[in-house]
């Protein structure tokens, strides 16, 4: 009888463990009444060559975060690593992705590539994120830097934002998440104006 006990145990870990089924994340892209083009005054579009240009350069995440699963801070100290709640892409190309439709809406007549112009003549924005994740007080932590280099000269930002999420999961989690990068977007956009 109590050589069962361990195969026992171990088909109760297996029953209780979770069954496996994955899922997948992808940052919405957070409504705004901003417009996205220019017009002239001739009413046709503003050509490039007289835009002034943004090169979103890079989007870095801390090693961390660079995993593909969601991540949560359980204490002061210790974080998890989802192993079924994922990213359905690399959470930093997303990133990159959303900002710089954001930057879009919010700098009408801009220029905003994640391309390096042909003739250099640009601003160039690079952001590095260090915190993007829940955390167990039922907070999502947007936090990072960010360095403009515009005419010759750098400047660099931090931003470190804590929002309440309004329900529990990792649905929710992703939505505040996106919704703290569409803040700090604005922020951004607000200071290269």
């Amino acid at each position: 009888m109590m050589k069962w006990i361990p195969v026992v145990l171990a088909l109760f870990l297996v029953a209780c463990s979770s069954d496996g089924k994955k899922t997948y994340y992808q940052l919405p892209t957070v409504s705004s009444t901003a417009s996205v083009a220019s017009a002239s005054a001739g009413g046709g579009l503003t050509p490039a060559a007289s835009q002034p240009k943004l090169w979103i350069s890079q989007v870095n995440v801390a090693d961390f975060l660079g995993t593909s699963g969601l991540v949560y801070q359980t204490s002061d100290v210790q974080y998890v690593m989802a192993a079924n709640n994922l990213w359905a892409s690399p959470l930093d190309q997303q990133l990159q992705q959303t900002l710089q439709t954001y930057l879009g809406r919010n700098l009408p007549g801009w220029v905003i590539s994640g391309q390096q112009a042909n003739d250099g003549n640009q601003e160039q924005l690079s952001v590095n994120v260090t915190g993007f994740h829940g955390r167990y007080d039922g907070r999502a932590i947007v936090s990072g830097t960010w360095t403009l280099t515009r005419n010759g000269q750098v400047s660099q930002h931090n931003f470190d934002l804590e929002l309440k999420q309004n329900a529990d999961g990792y649905d929710a989690l992703v939505r505040t998440l996106s919704q703290g990068w569409a803040q700090e977007a604005n922020s951004i956009a607000s200071q290269i104006r």
